[in-house]
């Protein structure tokens, strides 16, 4: 099968609006994250609200598409051994050596530690045992002693993984390829609306129950909504005629899903509740297949960008929010003001991410191992021609 350029694509952008995203929850007005601007910024909500409703769920469809490809050929436990090591070696080496600089601004910014980055990691990798117990909401995950932060993604990812990959002799069994024939059967309405109908249904169970706690112990809604498009990329990423009938119903679904949103919106400006949520559903599902459709039909080549793209991904997302936060610390006493100091912000982000990626983790094996890279093939050098016969000789 040729390769899809259009989910490569659709990867890279959906983690560089990732990138994005964690810049602006620095100035949102009102939401909780790591740092918080003094340049708030209450016209923020809305565009983030937009976002949020559906670009994870992108993300972990991309992935559950990404599953199927590599499905091929490979064993189940050829699968999970693969998976793990490319998923959770980065996520321990992130959580030691990556992400520490995150909860130390945080807990210096809010006053429950003093400043010094070298104590602080004293303590931190000693689980409190140097220094104490860490002072009540000193960071995020702070009853945990340690945090993954933005690398939530990454157990979250192997959990879906591994679950679907144990369950596969039952995914590909004749039941199994049934059900999946009829999801990638959908056409039309029923593709619009029928895949909602299990969302709808977590969201009228678990959603009142399970806020969002990214901590993988306690997030019931979240898994249900996210697995279950882990398993929807599964199904569609070897379906050709339902990326077909994607791209044909993308202007439907572009229109249905503002349609939608405004809905959500002046929902939301009443009384939020079950009925916002339930039409956020809709609204996340609409969005997804307006992206998809439109990516299959304007990104599905192969652009000059994209092998690049392609392998600066995983570092990029590992290393996006440490840079942030550290350079929103180093930023913060120039008060450079609401428009320079964001664009400053996403300038340096994004080229230190590109610095240290191809500068460094792109040419060793070592940290390409770390970063969720394969290590980079041995060059294949050409063996010497043998010796030509000597005459009076015959070549044999």
């Amino acid at each position: 099968m040729n390769r899809r350029h259009d989910i490569d694509a659709l990867r890279a952008l959906a983690f560089a609006l990732v990138i994005l995203y964690h810049v602006a929850m620095y100035y949102v007005a009102g939401w909780h994250w790591h740092l918080k601007s003094p340049h708030a910024a209450e016209w923020l909500h809305w565009p983030l609200r937009v976002l949020n409703l559906w670009r994870m769920d992108l993300v972990f469809l991309i992935s559950g598409v990404a599953f199927g490809f590599l499905r091929r050929g490979q064993t189940v436990a050829g699968l999970i051994r693969q998976r793990s090591l490319r998923l959770l070696l980065p996520l321990a080496f992130g959580m030691a050596v990556v992400v520490p600089f995150q909860p130390y601004a945080q807990a210096v910014a809010n006053g429950s530690i003093a400043p010094g980055f070298a104590d602080f990691l004293l303590r931190y990798y000693t689980g409190g045992y140097l220094g104490g117990a860490w002072p009540r909401n000193a960071f995020d995950g702070w009853d945990f002693g340690v945090t993954w932060n933005h690398l939530w993604y990454l157990p979250y990812l192997w959990a879906y993984t591994t679950l679907l990959a144990l369950a596969l002799p039952l995914v590909e069994s004749a039941a199994g390829q049934r059900l999946r024939d009829a999801f990638t059967s959908l056409r039309g309405a029923a593709l619009l609306a029928l895949p909602v109908l299990p969302l709808a249904l977590y969201s009228a169970t678990l959603w009142p129950r399970f806020p969002v706690t990214h901590d993988l112990i306690h997030d019931g809604w979240l898994h249900a909504v996210y697995f279950t498009l882990f398993v929807y990329g599964y199904w569609m990423g070897v379906a050709p005629g339902l990326w077909a009938e994607l791209r044909r119903l993308r202007w439907v679904a572009l229109a249905l899903a503002v349609g939608l949103l405004a809905l959500h919106v002046a929902l939301r400006s009443g009384a939020a509740g079950l009925p916002a949520r339930l039409v956020a559903d809709a609204y996340l599902w609409a969005s997804l297949v307006a992206v998809l459709g439109w990516a299959h039909h304007k990104l599905n080549r192969p652009w000059p960008w994209l092998a690049w793209a392609h392998e600066s991904v995983y570092p990029w997302y590992m290393l996006h929010q440490t840079l942030i936060i550290l350079l929103a610390v180093v930023l913060a006493p120039l008060a450079l003001g609401p428009v320079a100091e964001p664009a400053v912000l996403v300038a340096g982000t994004a080229l230190g991410c590109w610095l240290i990626t191809d500068g460094l983790v792109r040419r060793f094996n070592a940290l390409r191992l770390l970063f969720g890279l394969k290590p980079r093939a041995r060059p294949q050098y050409p063996l010497p021609a043998p010796p030509a016969p000597s005459a009076g000789h015959s070549a044999r």
